[in-house]
C-alpha cells in the first residue's frame, strides 16, 4: 500500500510516515526527519559492493551477520538509513528483526556515487557517529580508495575520527580491528 499522492507531506518524517512510502525500486531513507531518495546504484557500485561480500565471507574466522541493502536499519524515530552494507556481531544479533534492524550495526559500509557522496561523507558519518556504529568504510570507486572511521579507544559515543585512508594505487591492504584476520589488497576490491 502506497501513500496517496494527496496525503499531506510530514513536517518531520518518522519511521510510521516511511512504512507508508511504495515500493518504487529506489532507496528511500530519512535522515533528520528529512526524506531522501537515491537512484538506483552504478554498475561499479554494484561490483564493488559483491567483491567486498566476497572478501569477508573468506576471511577467516568470520562471525557475526553480513546483510547488503536494501535492509532498513532504524536508528531512531527520525533516522532511518539503508547502508549499502551492514555487519552485525553476534553480541548485536538481538537488533535483528523480521522487518529490519533496529539500533546501530557494528559495521556500516557506503559506496560513494555522485548522486550520494555528500550525504555519506557529511550527513551520514555524523549520524553514525551520534549512534554506536563501531565502524564506518567509505569505499570510492572512482578513486580506489578506502577510508576507515571508528572512535578513538573505541567508545561508543563521540565523534568519528579518520583510522585509516587506504589507496589501491599505492598497494594498500584493508585490514580493521573488528575482523583480526582480515588482511586483503584494497586493489581486489576494484577488479
Amino acid at each position: 500500500m502506497g501513500r496517496s499522492s494527496r496525503l499531506p507531506k510530514p513536517l518531520r518524517w518518522t519511521y510510521d510516515d516511511y512504512c507508508l512510502l511504495p515500493e518504487d525500486g529506489r532507496r528511500h531513507e530519512i535522515l533528520g526527519g528529512e526524506h531522501v531518495v537515491s537512484p538506483a546504484p552504478r554498475p561499479v557500485h554494484q561490483i564493488v559492493l559483491t567483491q567486498l561480500i566476497v572478501l569477508l565471507h573468506t576471511t577467516k574466522g568470520f562471525a557475526g551477520r553480513l546483510m547488503p541493502a536494501p535492509v532498513d536499519v532504524v536508528l531512531s524515530e527520525h533516522d532511518v538509513v539503508q547502508p549499502d552494507l551492514v555487519w552485525l556481531s553476534a553480541e548485536r544479533l538481538d537488533r535483528l528483526t523480521e522487518k529490519n534492524l533496529q539500533g546501530a550495526p557494528d559495521l556500516v559500509v557506503e559506496i560513494l556515487s555522485p548522486s550520494t557522496r555528500r550525504v555519506d561523507e557529511k550527513l551520514k558519518r555524523r549520524l553514525y557517529a551520534r549512534h554506536d556504529v563501531r565502524e564506518y568504510w567509505l569505499i570510492d570507486p572512482d578513486l580506489f580508495t578506502v577510508r576507515i572511521f571508528g572512535r578513538a579507544d573505541d567508545s561508543t559515543d563521540g565523534p568519528f575520527r579518520l583510522v585509516r585512508e587506504l589507496d589501491a594505487e599505492e598497494g594498500d591492504r584493508l585490514a580493521s580491528a573488528l575482523f583480526p584476520t582480515l588482511d586483503v589488497e584494497v586493489a581486489s576490491l576494484f577488479d
